[in-house]
């Protein structure tokens, strides 16, 4: 019986893709409106830098029926329909406790994903692929180091146009990340002719699965049911990644179902873009754009540090509307002022190791703010700037 109820689901989501129409009490049978106009706005940049924002595309209608992940013949399956249910348990259990949390996070960005999964003609339910690799959450990093919303390791994320440094991780951008994982879909899907195996290979390499492949199934044409059929030949984690996925697009796209709260209504990511010309701190930042400084943080995740990388142009987002307030407010702010992060002065004997280990701060994030001094040719007295805001951080010397 468990199969009839899985197959009931499996059915429902094809029709129930739309998480802002089920949070305005739609009925999630009804094919949802399109994706409201776009959610981000651009205004006059700080130094004349225009920042390019796509405009949000709606999936078309026929995609929602047509999904490839969703109609595959696995999922008809009677050993892989228990491990949905398997997943299913634990969404609605086990995770139960932070679920929530992911649902108003998806709740924020889906809009902009969504329009990126139809210019890229990929299936609306890849929708829920950053809910179970981090829980829509930015600035998730896993135990093996990887990054943001689509949770990208620093070589891919490089491959795919990137910067991954100590003070800036474009992995954690959601929209540069979401661009990428989208690129980097269409391509593991071209590479190996099934959605099932290329989401295996999004989950543990596709060196890995192409190894597998050629030792076990030389011959064998590719298929979803390839995968199934030699998921015990890959990590544990990988072996349950797509029913893990659809169970969690079965209680994402219908939430009340499973006892959840709808997320209230959002209009996704807003935003004003601006840039600033050289390092600054984001709580000058938050000053400028009469915004708290958390707000600030949230809106750029890809800020690791607090302070924007020296001697180049960043672009940066404030809330919507503030753009033009920051713009008159930051080009008042004398530019020795823009950086108030803490000010150390080097000692006899101090080597950059020694003032990282003093500030509980990686070397490489100091070496990072000091792109222009030598750790072999420090001076006694000499001035480095230390990336830690002074209300985090100890005072300087």
């Amino acid at each position: 019986m468990i199969g009839r109820g899985i197959m009931r689901w499996l059915v429902a989501w094809t029709a129930a893709l739309n998480l802002t129409g089920c949070a305005a009490g739609a009925d999630p049978w009804i094919t949802p409106p399109p994706v409201a106009p776009p959610d981000m706005r651009v205004v006059a940049p700080v130094v004349g830098m225009e920042a390019t924002v796509p405009e949000l595309v709606p999936p078309p209608p026929e995609s929602m029926v047509n999904d490839e992940i969703l109609s595959s013949p696995m999922t008809r399956d009677a050993e892989f329909q228990e491990r949905v249910a398997f997943w299913v348990e634990h969404w609605t259990t086990t995770a139960s406790g932070w679920f929530p949390d992911y649902l108003e996070r998806m709740a924020r960005f889906v809009p902009g994903v969504d329009s990126a999964l139809a210019r890229g003609e990929l299936p609306p339910s890849l929708r829920y692929l950053p809910v179970i690799e981090s829980g829509y959450s930015p600035r998730a990093v896993s135990t093996a180091s990887a990054a943001g919303l689509w949770q990208f390791m620093a070589p891919t994320a490089r491959g795919f146009g990137m910067e991954v440094t100590p003070l800036l991780d474009e992995r954690r951008n959601p929209m540069k990340s979401t661009e990428a994982a989208v690129d980097f879909l269409q391509s593991l899907r071209e590479r190996f002719g099934s959605w099932y195996l290329a989401l295996a290979a999004y989950n543990s390499g596709p060196g890995r699965v192409r190894r597998m492949l050629d030792r076990y199934a030389p011959m064998v044409p590719t298929s979803d049911s390839l995968y199934w059929a030699l998921r015990h030949r890959l990590p544990r984690e990988t072996r349950d990644f797509v029913p893990k996925l659809l169970a969690a697009a079965q209680v994402a796209s219908n939430p009340r179902v499973y006892g959840y709260d709808v997320p209230a209504d959002t209009l996704g990511f807003l935003f004003d873009t601006v840039t600033v010309p050289d390092a600054s701190t984001l709580d000058v930042v938050a000053l400028a754009a009469e915004a708290p400084q958390d707000e600030i943080e949230r809106l750029n995740p890809e800020i690791v540090r607090g302070i924007t990388p020296p001697g180049r142009i960043t672009p940066l987002r404030v809330p919507l509307g503030s753009g033009a307030v920051f713009r008159e407010n930051y080009e008042r702010i004398p530019a020795s002022d823009r950086v108030t992060f803490v000010e150390h002065r080097v000692a006899s004997g101090e080597t950059l190791s020694h003032i990282a280990l003093r500030y509980r701060i990686p070397l490489r994030d100091l070496e990072a703010a000091n792109p222009g001094v030598d750790a072999r040719l420090l001076q006694i007295g000499q001035r480095l700037t230390v990336p830690i805001a002074p209300s985090r951080g100890r005072s300087s010397r």
